[in-house]
């Protein structure tokens, strides 16, 4: 059984509240639904920084702080938060600051160089203006609040900073615009690590819209008419993704919905603009040929995904050829 992601918050005077809650919340959920499954936690967050006692953005005091760890165990995930202001309001040269950014040249960017690391290195907001004074953001692609991009790029010349953007990833490195686009990030790695159904459940406690960054070429076709709130429509969206190849008649959805087949077709149409059996179909295709691309035979990854046959399968494709 592999240990728990330490995902390690760096919290510095004046952080702001959001950037740490947000995401931290994500990782909670995201553990709490595991305990639900029967599943071990996946996360454990600690919260660290060069003072035990600080301020936070709202005024509110967080204490209990652990010490800058001299040594990474693995795996761990680094998250650089965000502070208010402009950068030269963010970025002060004080004892807090320097001492955070000595470790973050010292420790972490020694951790994050070996090609098989098991690190990473998160950013959230203008804590992309921290990794990129400690010198970590060299050749590497990266994003942060809009009204500090330019500062960014002052302070990281060797870095292609891009604008327009909710998240990047760059290998161990992967930065988000700020305040809410932390939990953006966070709901994007869940996804990466415990899966999208994992993930959607999470987005829908918390009540947001479970979406990729605008850095992906395109969106994936298991978030595909995701972007809405209705209770119903994502309970019957996470458990189709969830078991794939049971038999998803539009009476057992509708059950399982709490609604007659009729007001489910009507809820599915309004959300998620297409029809149950379509998402059905949408989602066995989408894991069919993520199954290919990771290189299992063509009849493996159609018994993943939830087809009976090959013939099915191209019947899937056709009609949703025919409906693109």
């Amino acid at each position: 059984m592999s240990p728990p992601i330490e995902v390690l918050f760096v919290v510095l005077p004046d952080s702001l509240l959001l950037d740490v809650g947000g995401p931290a919340e994500a990782f909670r959920l995201a553990n709490a639904q595991l305990e639900a499954r029967g599943r071990p936690p996946a996360y454990r967050m600690r919260f660290v920084g060069p003072d035990a006692t600080t301020p936070s953005s709202v005024g509110l005091m967080l204490a209990g702080l652990q010490p800058l760890p001299d040594r990474l165990a693995a795996p761990t995930w680094i998250v650089l938060v965000g502070r208010p202001g402009n950068a030269p309001q963010v970025v002060r040269h004080q004892r807090a600051w320097l001492a955070t950014r000595h470790w973050l040249a010292q420790v972490v960017a020694t951790a994050l160089t070996p090609t098989d690391t098991p690190h990473r290195l998160l950013t959230v907001c203008s804590g992309a203006l921290l990794a990129a004074d400690a010198g970590l953001l060299a050749g590497r692609c990266v994003t942060t609040h809009h009204e500090l991009l330019d500062e960014l790029t002052a302070l990281a010349p060797a870095a292609r900073v891009v604008a327009n953007r909710v998240f990047v990833e760059d290998g161990v490195f992967a930065s988000s615009a700020g305040v809410t686009a932390g939990i953006d990030l966070a709901l994007h790695l869940i996804a990466q690590t415990q899966g999208e159904a994992l993930a959607s459940a999470v987005a829908q406690v918390m009540v947001v819209f479970h979406r990729r960054g605008t850095d992906d070429p395109e969106r994936s076709p298991l978030l595909a008419g995701r972007s809405h709130l209705h209770p119903a429509v994502h309970a019957v969206q996470t458990a189709v993704l969830e078991a794939p190849g049971e038999d998803w008649s539009l009476e057992r959805m509708a059950a399982l919905a709490h609604v007659t087949p009729r007001h489910l077709a009507r809820l599915f149409r309004e959300h998620a603009g297409l029809t149950p059996r379509e998402h059905v179909e949408q989602v066995r295709l989408a894991l069919a040929q993520e199954a290919k691309q990771a290189g299992l035979h063509t009849k493996q990854a159609l018994a993943l995904a939830g087809f009976r046959s090959d013939r099915q399968w191209r019947r899937a494709r056709s009609r949703a050829a025919a409906s693109a």
